[in-house]
């Protein structure tokens, strides 16, 4: 049975007697990403149909193990275009990358992938991460980010914009479009 898990999750399925015969928190079977005291075991049934067919499934340990790896960063918010200079200008000073989170206030997308890229930002201590609410902002801080849609997230390096990620799908795919940008301009 395969299980995928969108990262930073492994996961590890092992059925019933071959788990009992393997010495705890082995890896043989899987990826041990978290360690032992991380993981969590699941019981999840193995087979298909109903009525008579019922004992012939097998019972199935599935294991997810999760690790933290930072804790949530608060974002900062830009709010006019001296904050938006300042944040350009500590990127060309420090050679380092800038992440913008072009959002606003009742867009629900915008809103659930806050919290998220605030959990990204304590993954990556050498990048500072902003907010912008297109409507709390003049609209010539809007027209400098080039912002058609969102929430469009946007890496800019060395006062420049490098890359962006308009998150119009799902929120792990938005993440892990996120966590590649940065990786590649960082």
């Amino acid at each position: 049975m395969a299980l995928l898990a969108p990262s930073p999750r492994a996961l590890c399925v092992r059925e019933v007697a071959a788990a009992a015969a393997a010495p705890p928190h082995s890896s043989a079977a899987c990826s041990n990403v978290g360690g032992g005291a991380a993981g969590r075991a699941l019981w999840v049934w193995n087979g298909s149909g109903r009525g008579r067919r019922r004992e012939r499934r097998e019972r199935v340990r599935a294991e997810a193990y999760f690790w933290d790896v930072s804790k949530p960063v608060e974002m900062e918010e830009i709010d006019s275009m001296e904050k938006l200079d300042e944040a350009l200008r500590w990127s060309v000073e420090n050679n380092q990358a800038v992440v913008i989170d072009w959002m606003a206030s009742w867009c629900r997308k915008c809103i659930y992938l806050k919290p998220r890229l605030e959990k990204i930002a304590g993954e990556y201590p050498g990048v500072r991460f902003y907010f912008v609410d297109v409507n709390k902002v003049p609209q010539a801080v809007v027209k400098r980010g080039n912002i058609t849609k969102m929430p469009t997230i946007q890496l800019w390096k060395d006062g420049e914009w490098k890359a962006e990620v308009i998150g119009g799908h799902k929120a792990w795919l938005v993440m892990d479009e996120v966590r590649e940008m940065i990786q590649k301009n960082k």
